[in-house]
């Protein structure tokens, strides 16, 4: 099965790749890995939401967003190499925009991991950090980076 059949299985329809804020480029390949830049939630074009996680973005609704900006860092991969390239996902990186006080940081970049779980199974296990921050980019809840190997 390629990794395009599984995101049609799952109903999955990677987003068009979202337009850099600065003077950088959605991802770059290096050898045989793919980096991507930080992805933030958007979603057409807009951000879905702005705000501190555990003050006005709740944690599950941020962990939503986590999962929004991995889709986007694949929609970078994918415009990159093409999704059925990737051999497994390696790294994810996701910052959180956190009130004072909160930890809940793992938590929220659950929602990044799990789906990559749910797309790539055994080759979507990555290491990861998971970064409380004070501010991200425009007032973003989260931001997500990805390292993938590719063929």
């Amino acid at each position: 099965m390629t990794w395009t059949s599984r995101l049609a299985e799952l109903g999955i329809e990677l987003p068009a790749v979202a337009a850099p804020l600065a003077a950088y480029v959605p991802a770059v390949q290096s050898g045989s890995h793919v980096y991507t830049s930080g992805q933030l939630p958007f979603v057409d074009g807009t951000l879905a939401a702005t705000g501190k996680v555990g003050a006005e973005v709740s944690p599950e609704e941020a962990k939503g967003h986590a999962r929004t900006s991995v889709l986007n860092a694949l929609a970078a991969v994918h415009a990159l190499v093409g999704i059925d390239s990737v051999t497994r996902i390696v790294k994810v990186v996701g910052f959180v925009a956190s009130a004072e006080g909160f930890t809940g940081q793992p938590a929220v970049i659950n929602g990044a991991s799990e789906l990559l779980g749910e797309i790539f199974g055994d080759a979507g296990k990555h290491a990861r950090s998971a970064v409380g921050v004070a501010e991200l980019p425009i007032g973003a809840p989260v931001e997500v980076e990805l390292i993938v190997e590719v063929k």
